[in-house]
């Protein structure tokens, strides 16, 4: 999921989170009264076709991938099938969940899948998406430095793998990465430009709902600004399916609530236009770590991130067991 940028290069309303005051370094956040700024200033691949959405590097989701291409040798793909959430009774996705999960496949696999593949790539842009890439890039070290070093013989759950780069990283350092997103473009996309040889590590890439229960079970889960556009009790909702489904930690954006960055909010609103990306949903540090230490039984919330590089604002949040 992912940074919302329009057609003629300007920025948008959402733009995978965008500007704001400079946030704070990497900090802890206490289980019970979490501090920080409330407001402010390789291995084979195989393909199956799936129907269901997911997410966009990052952070986005969408449905099926029937293309019928030939296998790379360095990875995986397999759809999933539509409707299987996979989350308890209580876990399960609201109708704005689903709402909201159908406007970004639209966007993300159709309106803006040719500038995400550029943005994400090695090729020249201009001087606001290069902010958005510079940020991009700061924000994936940063949650890439938050696993060990050593990942062989581990399961990542990559959540919104848009165009696999995060997964490429990880499988690197030897897990088995499962990368999935909504957009069949962008997965596909990352399928093609995956190296031959991922050294120890693999990736398998779906297409389809992070929530599928037959992705089975994970050690670490990143979703890089793949929550962002959600309402923060569907974000809270999604993070608990997956905690019944993670052994080790949780590493997640979410769009901070600073002053701008509500103003931008509260503006495209106001302004809409048809070739923005759905909203984001800023919220306060203090209020998702309240509701994801109330909502994710047996974790608490760790180290804390904010990444500001002009046109692009998140923070990572991590999630962990005692």
């Amino acid at each position: 999921m992912s940074v919302a940028i329009s057609q003629d290069g300007a920025a948008l309303r959402t733009l995978s989170p965008v500007m704001a005051g400079e946030g704070p370094p990497s900090t802890p956040l206490s289980a019970h009264a979490p501090q920080g700024v409330d407001g402010g200033p390789a291995p084979a691949m195989t393909e199956r076709a799936v129907p269901s959405p997911a997410m966009t590097d990052g952070a986005v989701p969408s449905p099926a991938m029937t293309d019928g291409a030939v296998p790379s040798p360095a990875a995986t793909v397999r759809a999933v099938p539509a409707g299987t959430d996979g989350v308890e009774a209580d876990h399960t996705p609201s109708e704005t969940y689903h709402r909201r999960r159908g406007e970004m496949l639209q966007y993300f696999d159709r309106t803006a899948a040719e500038t995400w593949k550029r943005l994400t790539s090695d090729a020249p842009v201009n001087r606001i998406r290069a902010t958005v890439r510079a940020g991009r890039d700061e924000m994936r070290n940063t949650m890439l430095s938050w696993l060990p070093d050593d990942l062989r013989g581990k399961r990542v759950l990559d959540a919104g793998c848009g165009t696999g780069t995060f997964s490429l990283e990880a499988a690197r350092r030897g897990a088995h990465v499962i990368a999935i997103d909504l957009s069949p473009t962008l997965v596909q996309h990352a399928r093609e430009s995956m190296p031959k040889d991922l050294g120890a590590g693999s990736i398998e890439f779906h297409v389809g709902d992070l929530l599928d229960p037959s992705l089975g079970r994970f050690d670490h889960v990143v979703a890089m600004d793949s929550l962002i556009h959600y309402r923060a009790a569907d974000a809270v909702r999604v993070l608990a399916g997956l905690a019944a489904r993670t052994d080790g930690s949780i590493v997640f954006t979410f769009a901070p609530r600073t002053v701008l960055l509500t103003l931008m909010w509260t503006a495209g609103r106001l302004f809409p236009r048809g070739d923005k990306s759905p909203a984001i949903e800023p919220i306060g540090q203090r209020k998702i770590a309240r509701r994801v230490n109330k909502g994710l039984e047996g974790w608490h919330t760790a180290r804390t991130h904010r990444v500001n590089r002009g046109f692009y604002i998140s923070q990572a949040l991590e999630v962990v067991r005692p």
